[in-house]
């Protein structure tokens, strides 16, 4: 699943190709994605602009001057920028045609993604009025971690994984992060000091910095907006190495599942 470096990436990737060039065509080749996409999203976007895209969690956020469309990538989901005469592939579902001469597709093999339409403010949209900051930024700190966390008995691993407390840790970056900062995935998240979130809030930002920076991770199918892989997967310490000795210790790792999801940690590193 793409997370939030992929998303980040895919940003970077396509803005400087569809900003500020009026769009010549929409067509939607499959609307049933997650949900719906809106009838009337062509007849908004036709003959405007895209002024600005912004990433909000894993959201993209296009700007335009009627409103805002979203776009989410779901399990499978990836844009690309192609030219208009580029055959389609069989999961290519939506295109937007731009005077430029380039086309942005979204291809979505299981069509959990999203194509949504809001002339509302978008900070009210009911999918991110409730989510927590962002990690890169300062609103991020373990001030928040420790005063959000207090008797909280869920593991510290699901705890940064909910988006209402932190957006943007998934599952590869929350194993990554914790096996960085030395913290048990179990470990309940009540029961950590300040002290050990002020590491694991340095350890989540340099980590997602890193992998923003080496164009996300390639995981199955994933490919960023310029249709390169991403290379942070040659960095990764946990994540998909069950079995394998500890780069630090040599202890074999070991995995545990917790809300459903593989979770790779060092029993000797970890505690």
């Amino acid at each position: 699943m793409p997370e939030l470096p992929e998303v980040e990436t895919t940003l970077r990737g396509i803005s400087a190709h569809v900003l500020n060039s009026p769009i010549r065509q929409v067509s939607i080749r499959n609307p049933r994605l997650r949900w719906p996409i809106p009838e009337e999203l062509p007849d908004n976007l036709l003959g405007g602009s895209i002024s600005q895209i912004q990433r909000r969690a894993k959201y993209l956020l296009f700007t335009t001057h009627l409103g805002t469309m979203l776009i989410h990538l779901g399990m499978s989901g990836s844009l690309r920028i192609v030219q208009p005469n580029t055959p389609y592939d069989k999961h290519d579902h939506i295109e937007f045609c731009f005077a430029n001469g380039n086309a942005l597709r979204l291809k979505d093999p299981r069509r959990f993604g999203a194509v949504l339409w809001t002339s509302e403010p978008i900070s009210e949209h009911p999918l991110l009025k409730h989510l927590g900051p962002e990690p890169l930024t300062d609103e991020l700190n373990a001030e928040l971690l420790f005063k959000l966390s207090r008797n909280k008995k869920i593991a510290i691993k699901q705890f940064i994984m909910n988006a209402k407390i932190v957006v943007g840790v998934g599952n590869i970056y929350a194993n990554e992060a914790l096996f960085a900062s030395g913290i048990h995935p179990k470990r309940a998240a009540g029961k950590i000091s300040k002290k050990r979130y002020e590491a694991l809030c340095t350890e989540i930002k340099r980590i997602l910095s890193l992998a923003i920076a080496q164009g996300g991770t390639t995981l199955k199918d994933f490919l960023g907006g310029d249709g390169k892989p991403g290379y942070f997967k040659q960095e990764l310490q946990v994540y998909g190495r069950k079995g394998l000795a500890c780069q630090q210790c040599q202890t074999v790792l070991k995995e545990i599942r917790l809300a459903k999801r593989s979770t790779v940690y060092c029993p000797q590193c970890q505690r």
